[in-house]
């Protein structure tokens, strides 16, 4: 059974501001171990339910946050900025289960610690077919494409409440509940990675029951900026149109030129000043 973990980490237990998952420092360099037992913990339960083959997404930010040698599973380990697909880098329809591992709430719940949504510089919010989505909605889309259920997510509340209604059946691991931007009550790390194991094998074991994410085709991204330059360099995209001043919509009918399109936006964004 092979098995996809996409892998952020603003969702780790612990976390609640940006010198804990952007280095140099020995924050970091903390937090960064505690994102790598996160993940150990998900592909051991995974393990333990039959999963044979794991490919890690390092998602966050340089996407070069873990030690391939200390993987469990002799997982494949996918590190490096300019993936074409991005978080979902790696994936296609050979895999039978996607995870989403220290995700985190969008750009749009200002209730979620380090909430954001791709670019936290220039995008202010996301709708999927009219429903605000954080990383893990839009990501799903990936997961549709290729047919492939997104089973575990784990995260603060917020961010497992964002997901659910594109992917109704996953396994939601509540790691935290965010109070502010920078301020979550957290599990402790060994709870929470308990937790993990414990969802990632009752995960693989209803895999038959978990359905493909629910996405309904042709599918709407729309996307608000904090700045009308980002929207107009947007419109310059095929499937993109401008909807009000700092407001385009993204829309297809197949759910991978929908997420490319995405994320030509974003790295587009990466390049403008305000």
């Amino acid at each position: 059974m092979r098995v996809f973990l996409s892998t952020d980490m603003e969702g780790t237990a612990g976390v609640v501001d940006w010198s804990q998952c952007r280095g140099p420092g020995p924050e970091y360099e903390y937090y960064r171990g505690q994102l790598q037992a996160e993940v150990n913990a998900a592909i051991d339960g995974a393990m333990a339910a039959g999963g044979t083959e794991f490919l890690v997404n390092d998602s966050h930010s340089t996407m070069q946050n873990l030690r391939p040698d200390e993987l469990h599973g002799r997982a494949s380990y996918l590190s490096g900025k300019h993936k074409p697909l991005y978080m979902m880098e790696g994936l296609d329809d050979s895999y039978d289960a996607a995870f989403f591992v220290s995700y985190h709430g969008s750009a749009g719940s200002t209730g979620s610690v380090l909430h954001h949504t791709y670019n936290p510089r220039a995008i202010a919010e996301v709708r999927l077919n009219g429903t605000i989505t954080g990383e893990a909605g839009i990501n799903a889309l990936v997961a549709l494409a290729h047919g492939v259920p997104v089973v575990l997510i784990s995260g603060d509340r917020i961010t497992i409440d964002e997901a659910q209604p594109f992917c109704p059946d996953i396994e939601s691991v509540v790691i935290k509940d965010s109070i502010s931007h920078n301020a979550a009550r957290s599990v402790h790390p060994e709870l929470a990675r308990e937790l993990i194991h414990d969802g990632a094998r009752r995960a693989l074991a209803r895999l038959t029951d978990i359905r493909p994410p629910s996405i309904s085709l042709p599918a709407e991204l729309t996307v608000r900026f904090h700045s009308r330059a980002f929207a107009e360099l947007a419109c310059a995209l095929r499937n993109v149109e401008r909807r009000e001043d700092k407001v385009v919509a993204l829309r297809n009918d197949d759910p991978l030129e929908l997420y490319r399109t995405f994320i030509a936006t974003v790295l587009l964004s990466r390049g403008v000043s305000e």
